[in-house]
This record gives C-alpha cells, sequence and structure tokens, in this order.
C-alpha cells in the first residue's frame, strides 16, 4: 500500500480554519489516493505544542483528527534518526524536525511527504508543497 509522509505544517494548517494553508490542507488530507498516512512522532510532538498551551480538549482534538485519518504516528527510529543525520550532513540549514520527517518518508519509501514550507522543495523527489 501506498505511504504518505505528513508534516506538522499540515496538521496545523487542517486545524486552524484562519490558517492561509487550511483549504489546501483539507483538500489534500480528504483524497483517498493517499493511501496509509503516516505521521513521524517528530511532527506529532510539533503539531501538539500550540494545543498543549490550549489544554487537553484541545490535544484531544488533534488526536481525534488523527483518528479520523486513521493516521499512524511513527517512532523514531534508528535507521530514521540515521537518514535524518545524513540529511542534516548534506543540508546544514535543514533543521532536525524537518529532517527526521524527510528520512521517515525516505525510510519508509513514501509516495509524497506533504508539507506547507516552500523551502522543502529542494529536498527531494517525494516532497509535495501543498
Amino acid at each position: 500500500m501506498a505511504v504518505t509522509i505528513v508534516d506538522a505544517s499540515l496538521l496545523i494548517a487542517l486545524l486552524d480554519a484562519a490558517d492561509t494553508h487550511h483549504q489546501r490542507a483539507t483538500a489534500t488530507l480528504a483524497d483517498p489516493g493517499l493511501g496509509e498516512i503516516v505521521v513521524p512522532a517528530s511532527a506529532y510532538a510539533e503539531t501538539l505544542v500550540g494545543p498543549s498551551r490550549r489544554g487537553p480538549a484541545a490535544v484531544k482534538a488533534v488526536d481525534d483528527l488523527l483518528s479520523d485519518l486513521a493516521a499512524e504516528v511513527a517512532p523514531i527510529s534508528r535507521e530514521v534518526a540515521r537518514r535524518a543525520a545524513q540529511l542534516r550532513a548534506a543540508h546544514p540549514s535543514l533543521r532536525l524536525p524537518d529532517a527526521l520527517v524527510l528520512a521517515t518518508g525516505d525510510v519508509r519509501e513514501a509516495r509524497a511527504v506533504l508539507t506547507t514550507d516552500r523551502r522543502w522543495s529542494r529536498y527531494g523527489r517525494r516532497v509535495r508543497v501543498v
């Protein structure tokens, strides 16, 4: 089955109707052709920062969203960490959380890595900016 990796930026946009990327994120994640949706643990944590400030109900809304999407939260394995380090070594301006998302895409041989960050387009053929 095809795998699609989802970055925190897309989930944050999906959760916030006022976000500039909300409509595109909603349309993109509603596509049944995405296959298995995978959220790296680092992106899950990043998505939870704002909701954690707002309280348990906001955190539950994130978890409910992931359940509705039937999304898997993928752990950071040794292989993902190794690939993230290689990406950081090759691209010094790449932040570690971003490298972990991209590395998850590589290790899982994802069809796409979805993000709203235009800078990611230089990091590989899997990246799809929404």
